[in-house]
């Protein structure tokens, strides 16, 4: 599987920052990770998705200390088009020119998946920022090889997948999964519909079984069992998890790299030393301090 003339992508992503010392622990972790020259950082809607400000906030820090573009993400729930204008016009404005479109995080009291306020998917957002403003953006969207945790069937599912695209987004990034081959299914079936932009995938490094192990379930991330159990045998030794975790992780995108993927993007959790031990593992150039 392969993505003719497209140049290996990696990229990570950050969350605005909950506490004063996640802020100021920052500048750090992003001084770190654009050693390793990344095509850009990405930043989450708000503190569990419930605000905005933090990420415009976050974005303008790490775009001034780095000089490295940022893609901004934005999420259908609760928004309207007047909100999502303005923040746009904001982006545009202080030259932003990448947005990760989301459906997001439905309310718990929700039902269905379709997300309360004007945009009810992701592919209306998309179509948004396109009929707003044309090209000036590149719009990433949100792909998921093992099946949203809230779809109900699988085909329904990949078809909200080829809308998003259909509608105007330039590339995709998946959801973060362990096992090689639902990422291949997924873009040969992607290939077979007529996709042709490119599908990075979603990795998460392994650096804490109980809080993997949480996230996964929380999101429909498939832990193998192999791993799980590992994991659990390892209980609170945070260094045989983390030596286990590097292995696991490097093997995944090496194979994932050789099959022919377009790149990695990396879920940092605002931490530097499990990317840069990966991109080590993996034999990719990490530069020595100054």
């Amino acid at each position: 599987m392969t993505f003719p003339d497209t140049e290996l992508s990696f990229s990570f992503e950050l969350f605005p920052p909950r506490t004063p010392a996640g802020v100021a622990k920052l500048p750090a972790v992003v001084a770190q990770l654009s050693r390793l020259d990344p095509a850009y950082f990405s930043v989450t809607y708000g503190a569990g998705g419930s605000t905005q400000t933090g990420t415009y906030e976050t974005l303008m820090q790490v775009a001034e200390h780095t000089g490295v573009p940022v893609a901004a993400h934005l999420t259908c729930v609760g928004s309207t088009r007047v909100g999502i204008r303005a923040l746009l016009d904001q982006y545009r404005t202080s030259g932003i020119r990448r947005i990760v479109a989301l459906r997001g995080d439905l309310p718990a009291t929700a039902a269905g998946s379709e997300a309360p306020g004007e945009f009810h998917y992701a592919a209306d957002l998309v179509r948004f920022v396109r009929e707003t403003h044309g090209d000036h953006f590149t719009i990433e969207v949100a792909a998921y090889p093992e099946m949203h945790p809230q779809a109900t069937d699988p085909d329904a599912d990949f078809q909200h997948f080829c809308d998003k695209m259909q509608a105007g987004a330039d590339g995709a990034v998946t959801q973060y999964f362990y096992t090689a081959g639902s990422y291949f299914h997924f873009v040969e079936r992607a290939c077979r519909a007529g996709v042709k932009a490119s599908i990075v995938p979603g990795i998460m490094p392994i650096t804490n079984g109980p809080q993997l192990l949480r996230f996964s379930a929380a999101c429909g991330a498939d832990v193998p069992r192999w791993i799980r159990l590992r994991l659990e045998h390892y209980g609170e030794d945070r260094e045989s998890v983390q030596a286990f975790g590097l292995d696991v992780v490097t093997r995944l995108c090496n194979e994932l790299l050789d099959g022919g993927a377009p790149g990695l993007h990396v879920y940092t959790l605002n931490q530097s030393a499990a990317a840069l031990a990966l991109w080590r593992s993996l034999g990719l150039a990490v530069p020595d301090p100054d």
